[in-house]
């Protein structure tokens, strides 16, 4: 082990020892000394906290006790527990080709290749589907969970919103009165499918 790393793995020891040691000390009459909204300011640094509230902290093992756990929880949420080989995906995108414009719309694919959304003439109007590629690298994650999606134009609007089903599509009438390539036109040409968030 080079020096180097021998100096780091100290430092994370002398670091863990000094938190337990802060945390696991008793005060006399200790009780939470500052509200859970003060800690979550400083935490999202939208409030950095004052000299005495600094001095506060550090003299009540509880509060710090608190803040430790609430730095956790916000830690946790940011950045859900998967393995380190589990892809992430966190949306697509495409646009609308000139190409497709020229006669009716019967397909968009996201830049990457993963989505496609496919236009049907139904009744008068247009079903659209989207479909997840199974080349996708997160497609049997996203089967296995089922998270909410939505497709969006480049308005914002929602085309489509909810779960695929075990062949990896989700189904839906046509939301609006313009025709698929028309609609697209008109909000910049861009789409994008997106996890609805919890």
């Amino acid at each position: 082990m080079k020096e180097n790393d021998l100096n780091s793995a100290q430092d994370d020891l002398d670091a863990r020892l000094r938190e337990r040691l802060l945390l696991a000390r008793a005060a006399p009459g200790d009780r939470l000394m500052l509200a859970d909204a003060t800690l979550l300011a400083a935490l999202d640094g939208v409030r950095p906290l004052t000299p005495n509230e600094r001095r506060a902290l550090s003299s009540s093992p509880l509060t710090l006790r608190r803040f430790r756990q609430l730095s956790l929880e916000r830690h946790a949420v940011a950045a859900p527990p998967q393995a380190a080989n589990d892809p992430v995906w966190t949306g697509s995108s495409g646009m609308l080709r000139a190409a497709s414009t020229a006669e009716a719309l019967e397909a968009l694919v996201t830049d990457d290749g993963y989505w496609t959304l496919h236009f049907l003439p139904q009744d008068g109007g247009w079903q659209v589907i989207l479909s997840l590629s199974a080349e996708a690298p997160f497609a049997a994650r996203l089967l296995q969970e089922q998270p909410q999606l939505r497709v969006i134009d480049g308005g914002g609007s929602i085309v489509l919103q909810g779960r695929l089903d075990a062949d990896g599509e989700c189904e839906r009438a046509w939301p609006f009165d313009t025709a698929p390539a028309s609609h697209f036109q008109l909000y910049g040409a861009g789409f994008a499918v997106q996890p609805v968030a919890p």
